[in-house]
């Protein structure tokens, strides 16, 4: 018997995922991976531990080395650019982009993990030298000689997100003088929620780094370098800009073959095919189901692409679906300095954009028993869950301490996927142990006081 022939566009998570799982899962597949990177296969989400020297190597932050799957028997080609699909006669167009030439290559099962690029900001200035973005292998080299480059003084970081934060906390360490811009009201705004987002202004700002809400970028200036960030309040001197300022998805060839979103996300079915037979898609380049929104929604996860991967594995050869995607919470984790959080599901700002109804309960607290004094460690912890007004069916949370509290996370995480109520946490049975938590979890108090029980 013939293998069935799988190619798959992109190395990242979803694309090694996909790679793997259908290597072990299968033993009649003739798998192959076309990047168009040089490297395979950075892992941006690891680049502040590498510019921190909290890695063995440059070359060893990544998801997974050539050899894991040619060891398998699959094929991964490098710098190999699939530029086109051609539905009728099941092929794609291939580019070798360092010899030039175009070849012509079937097959019968297609898994589209195309990604995201970063956008430069559609204003004068980003060709000047020093403005970088901040992802992917190169960039990472880039910013990392940056580091200790005494000409940089001034360091502009437009984006306040989680990229952006990153670069923001990995300069100022280095005694840069920091500026951090966006056009959102607060740094995390997108993922916080504002009584959260306060305490990382705060945190950013004793530790300083110069926080610039509500900032429109008009341009970059400067005499072949960059010098200064132009925006409509001013000007900020800069000997370095970092664009961490969104991303697109990676599908402008496949423009009228694959139906996409206005947005140019891939439009996918419950079982993440596209409607091309035999094409599926995983990764940032789709809208997943949001479980908590119970929309397609954009989260752009690593978490969320190997989940995507996995299932379409599972159900590639199917000639009907015998289950559908059943989405993704999209759960996430960072520091800010000495500040750890952890947030799932919906907040206030993606609910708004989802158009779903929620309420938000912040709790504070500290972290263990009251007789326990906050120089032993007994330090101030936040939790926020967010639920559905009617039914109190758990939506979404988020916990932060400068103690690492982060698993707590996990915990909300698996509320919202499995549609707990406020009631189910207010009475979920949790240890206890005074070196560790409440005589209560903290989940159960933050449940509690949601539900307006007496305080414990």
């Amino acid at each position: 018997m013939d293998k069935a022939k799988v190619i798959i566009v992109g190395a990242s998570h979803g694309g090694h995922e996909s790679a793997i799982e259908l290597l072990d899962k299968y033993d009649n597949v003739d798998v192959t991976i076309y990047e168009m990177g040089d490297f395979v296969s950075f892992m941006s989400c690891g680049m502040q531990l590498y510019l921190e020297d909290q890695v063995t190597d440059v070359n060893d932050v990544r998801n997974f080395r050539p050899e894991d799957i040619t060891s398998k028997g699959g094929k991964i080609y490098n710098n190999h650019q699939v530029t086109a699909i051609d539905v009728d006669q099941k092929q794609v167009t291939v580019k070798d982009l360092k010899e030039g030439t175009e070849e012509q290559v079937a097959y019968d099962k297609l898994i589209l993990s195309s990604g995201v690029t970063p956008k430069n900001l559609p204003v004068p200035g980003t060709d000047l030298e020093n403005v970088y973005l901040m992802r992917g292998y190169d960039w990472a080299t880039k910013i990392k000689a940056a580091l200790t480059d005494d000409s940089i003084k001034n360091v502009a970081v437009v984006g306040s997100g989680y990229i952006g934060i990153e670069a923001a906390e990995v300069f100022a360490k280095k005694g840069k003088h920091v500026t951090l811009f966006d056009f959102i009201d607060r740094p995390l705004g997108n993922y916080l929620n504002p009584e959260m987002t306060e305490i990382i202004d705060k945190t950013l700002t004793d530790n300083g780094v110069q926080v610039e809400m509500s900032q429109s970028i008009t341009s970059f200036k400067g005499d072949g370098k960059v010098a200064s960030v132009e925006t409509k309040k001013g000007s900020y001197p800069a000997d370095l800009v970092i664009q961490a300022a969104g991303v697109q998805p990676n599908t402008e060839w496949l423009k009228g073959v694959v139906d996409l979103t206005d947005r140019g996300f891939i439009n996918v079915d419950g079982y993440l095919r596209t409607n091309v037979p035999d094409v599926f898609a995983v990764g940032d380049a789709i809208l997943p189901l949001s479980i908590p929104a119970g929309k397609p929604s954009p989260i752009a996860l690593a978490t969320t692409a190997r989940r995507e991967a996995q299932y379409v594995v599972n159900h590639i050869f199917e000639k009907k679906p015998t289950q559908i995607f059943k989405g993704v919470v999209g759960s996430s984790a960072l520091h800010v300095f000495d500040e750890h959080f952890a947030s799932t599901g919906v907040n206030e700002f993606t609910a708004e954009r989802s158009n779903v109804e929620i309420v938000n309960s912040h709790y504070v607290d500290h972290i263990r028993p009251a007789y326990v004094p906050e120089s032993e460690g007994n330090v101030r912890v936040d939790v926020d869950i967010t639920f559905d007004p009617h039914t109190h069916i758990v939506l979404g949370g988020a916990v932060l301490s400068t103690c690492d509290l982060t698993a707590q996370g996990n915990v909300l995480a698996l509320a919202v996927e499995h549609r707990l109520t406020l009631e189910d946490l207010a009475e979920a049975d949790f240890f206890f142990q005074p070196g560790y938590d409440r005589q209560w979890s903290l989940i159960n108090l933050a449940a509690q006081h949601a539900l307006g029980y007496a305080r414990f």
